[in-house]
């Protein structure tokens, strides 16, 4: 059974950390590392999409930098997002084989993680037809946006609210969907937990799904 090995990452700008997936990227199509499942947090970061539109983002660049929070584009698909502190965000680096070669199959599994992690904390996730994430009753909970390179290689991945504070998507349209909520798990009733926990229970759900070992995840 191939490996899935879990890295830790600090609190990383997201500049940096896009440049540390890369190399891992690189790695794992040189076989030089497994399948790895970076886990990480941003400082405040707006994001764009392959696919952002300008309208999604409400507040200028000089705007954002005012509340702290940076903008930068990314090569991922999707829309505009938000990311910072008290989301757990999950960049899985995965040399896809076989059967396993369906972009859309990616999502719909990235999708089936979150909803049974969420689970695992109280929380009843589900998905919206026609749409890509996870939703809740309180609203979405969940963003994905991930990037397929050549020779199958995933990279970038997605976003799950752990703790309450969502105001930081008020400068944006989340994913651009216009008049829906951003909810967290500590927002719709969860217990109280850390993002290495969260982040190791989705670990577990990911090995699973994909059918690979888990490996003991690394220290940040």
């Amino acid at each position: 059974m191939r490996a899935l090995a879990v890295r830790w990452l600090p609190r990383v700008p997201y500049p940096e950390a896009v440049a540390l997936q890369d190399a891992v990227v690189a790695a794992r199509r040189a076989g030089d590392v497994p399948d790895t499942l970076l886990l990480l947090e941003h400082p405040p970061v707006v994001t764009l999409g392959r696919g952002a539109h300008p309208e999604n983002l409400l507040l200028s660049a000089k705007a954002l930098a005012a509340r702290g929070v940076a903008l930068h584009e990314s090569g991922r698909g999707g829309d505009v997002t938000y990311h910072g502190p008290g989301q757990l965000v999950g960049w899985p680096v995965v040399a896809l084989q076989g059967g396993e070669r369906d972009a859309h199959a990616w999502l719909r599994l990235l999708e089936e993680v979150l909803i049974r992690t969420a689970a695992d904390f109280g929380v009843r996730g589900f998905r919206e037809p026609g749409l890509t994430g996870v939703w809740t009753d309180r609203g979405k909970i969940a963003a994905i946006g991930v990037r397929l390179a050549h020779g199958w290689i995933t990279s970038h991945g997605f976003a799950l609210n752990v703790a309450a504070d969502v105001s930081g998507f008020s400068a944006i349209v989340p994913c651009g969907i216009a008049g829906r909520s951003v909810a967290s798990l500590a927002g719709c009733g969860a217990g109280p937990a850390t993002l290495q926990e969260v982040g190791s229970i989705l670990a577990s759900h990911l090995a699973q799904v994909l059918g690979r070992r888990l490996r003991v995840a690394e220290a940040a």
